[in-house]
């Protein structure tokens, strides 16, 4: 008999066939969800979702041993409370990686060689109006600050070698043994750096941690390049520093307040802006789906999770 899952949020056609063929899917997407929960939600073991879990959910999910995310990211996902309770939450680690790596690359390169601006210019006729464009800036020498060395951080730091860059990380505390400069002090960093490219995990603890005066320490030849979480910098202030030259360029994947963002950031030709696409490739969105079915088939069929998250990397089975 299969066991009765939950889905929220909008799944892919694979994730939602995979998901049929082990489990009895009640879909929360387009339902009436007061009356799902009542006809189902006693029964409901599991849930893959896309879109987060409400802290609601939980009373009405009373068997509930299993919420299987679709990202690395779980800021949306209450999981100490989720752990007090004895359910393990999973996530989608390390099949994202080179993805979003390459997003911040191509992030770098945009804003440092003008690619958006260029191509403007061309469209526009200048080039043949106003003749050859300013000249730019390149990657070689310049120092990338990380603020984040987790598996990102360190795929983003791997790739930089190619550019000849040097990189220097900031994290809560030292990673023994990686060949990078630490800094202890995020706006120091942030004052010795070209780039600081921002990959750390979102949620309160990192809230507004890029704020006016890490901003102001990289200063009007630094860029930032953003491709964790829009609430890891205090955007007002980050718009504000781009506008009047505090700040010298941006390029960002993510916002405080997707997917709002600052009308005022459309007018710089300083900044490259893109809807949240650091992972979004067809062979990455296939492996992170396949993964949330897969946490959710090896956690009752084999009895422990493939990736839990760390605060129920203790938790099994009931």
């Amino acid at each position: 008999m299969k066991r009765p899952l939950l889905t929220i949020g909008r799944l892919t056609p694979r994730m939602t066939a995979r998901l049929a063929d082990h489990f009895t899917v009640h879909a929360l997407a387009g339902a009436d969800e007061q009356a799902l929960l009542d006809a189902h939600g006693g029964d409901i073991v599991g849930v893959a979702t896309t879109s987060g879990f409400p802290v609601r959910l939980f009373d009405a999910l009373p068997k509930l041993e299993i919420i299987s995310n679709y990202g690395v990211g779980y800021d949306s996902i209450p999981a100490a409370e989720a752990a007090s309770r004895g359910i393990v939450v999973t996530h989608t680690p390390n099949v994202l990686n080179d993805e979003v790596a390459n997003t911040a690359i191509a992030l770098m390169l945009a804003t440092s060689r003008r690619i958006v601006a260029y191509d403007k210019y061309v469209r526009a006729g200048q080039w043949k109006s106003e003749g050859d464009a300013p000249l730019t800036r390149g990657l070689a020498g310049k120092t990338v600050g990380i603020l984040g060395l987790g598996r990102i951080g360190k795929a983003i730091a791997e790739k930089l070698a190619v550019f000849h860059c040097t990189v220097v990380y900031h994290t809560r505390t030292e990673k023994p043994g990686e060949p990078y400069r630490y800094y202890a002090d995020l706006t120091e960093m942030a004052r010795d750096c070209d780039y600081l490219v921002v990959i750390t995990p979102g949620g309160a603890g990192t809230a507004k941690l890029v704020d006016r005066k890490v901003l102001e320490a990289l200063g009007p030849d630094g860029t930032l390049i953003n491709v964790a979480r829009g609430t890891v910098i205090d955007e007002a202030e980050m718009v504000a520093a781009l506008q009047d030259g505090r700040l010298g360029a941006a390029g960002l994947d993510v916002f405080e307040k997707e997917p709002h963002v600052p009308e005022a950031l459309f007018a710089l030709d300083n900044v490259v802006l893109v809807p949240h696409v650091g992972s979004a490739t067809v062979e990455t969105r296939q492996a992170m789906g396949d993964l949330v079915v897969d946490n959710l088939i090896d956690w009752f069929g084999k009895g422990a999770a493939i990736t839990p998250v760390p605060e129920c990397k203790h938790i099994r089975p009931k």
